[in-house]
């Protein structure tokens, strides 16, 4: 299984898991397109790098109950939306409603991100700070 989550700049790998509701796919599309252009280029300003990383992986693997990929999915689209509550562009406050909503979404399920999605975020990070 850990070879799953090796390369975390291939989301295609996964393109076999979809949530099948229309929304929640528009998510997983924006989240599929878009999330490590964004998080590797705010990886070291962000105190929750490691927890949106690890949420990314647990919401694309396949054994994460459905309606736990929803949210998460859900959490990781806001968090590549450019203007939100408070954009992100803010030095110092433009990532706090993004912590809000991710922190939040851990909370209600962290029971459900696994050993091997903290492994795989820390490899991610560490491919990340390589460059």
């Amino acid at each position: 299984m850990a070879a799953r989550f090796d390369d975390p700049q291939q989301p295609d790998a996964f393109e076999d898991v979809n949530l099948g509701n229309e929304e929640f796919s528009a998510d997983e599309r924006k989240v599929r397109a878009g999330f490590w252009r964004k998080f590797g280029s705010v990886a070291s300003r962000i105190p929750f790098a490691e927890d949106a990383a690890a949420a990314y992986y647990c919401a694309l693997d396949a054994k994460t109950p459905t309606r736990v990929r929803a949210v998460m999915f859900g959490a990781l689209a806001y968090f590549l939306l450019p203007t939100d509550a408070v954009p992100d562009i803010f030095l110092g406050l433009g990532f706090t409603d993004d912590a809000a909503v991710m922190a939040t979404a851990l909370n209600m399920l962290a029971g459900h991100i696994s050993p091997e999605h903290r492994t795989a975020a820390k490899a991610a990070l560490a491919r990340l700070k390589a460059r």
